[in-house]
């Protein structure tokens, strides 16, 4: 839990980011991959990240601009990519406008439970870095190349010279 606004924009500007990096080098043909017929696409799941953000906070009285939960997945990667951004973007500048670092304890009606605002937060961060890791896998099985998030991906291994540890 976040004490802070500026706590928690710190650690989700970081995340963002490295959400943000994923999104960037999705294709549009890597969109409908599948692991297995019953789970989600590609670009439902990278979807699903970009409209969690107004969904989640929105239960807050948060107000800002973002996909809503209910909008059609984008046909286009650099769509979901630069929806994600504006999302984040506003929602960081919402949280500094309308919330102060005592706003953080208020209670919200969360998915049938109350949450205090540093909670939801909380959760909002573990959610993305859960489903970021989630495309990663995807993104390996479509081909498509996987940047680093905490450390070399095995591509800048490779690209430094270095052989990339198998386990």
């Amino acid at each position: 839990m976040y004490y802070t606004i500026e706590e928690f924009t710190n650690e989700w500007n970081h995340e963002a980011n490295l959400t943000q990096k994923v999104l960037d080098h999705l294709t549009d043909e890597s969109l409908s991959l599948k692991a297995t017929p019953e789970y989600r696409t590609l670009g439902s799941l990278a979807w699903h990240l970009v409209t969690s953000l107004h969904e989640m906070l929105s239960r807050t009285g948060l107000d800002f601009v973002g996909a809503e939960h209910e909008a059609i997945v984008p046909v286009t990667a650099k769509e979901i990519a630069d929806s994600y951004r504006t999302a984040s973007d506003n929602m960081i500048a919402a949280m500094k406008k309308q919330w102060t670092d005592h706003t953080l304890n208020d209670l919200d009606d969360m998915y049938g439970e109350k949450w205090p605002k540093s909670l939801t937060l909380s959760v909002l961060n573990s959610h993305q870095i859960h489903h970021r890791g989630q495309l990663t896998v995807l993104m390996r099985l479509a081909g498509l190349r996987v940047p680093g998030m905490y450390g070399p991906s095995r591509e800048e291994w490779a690209e430094a010279g270095m052989e990339a540890p198998t386990n």
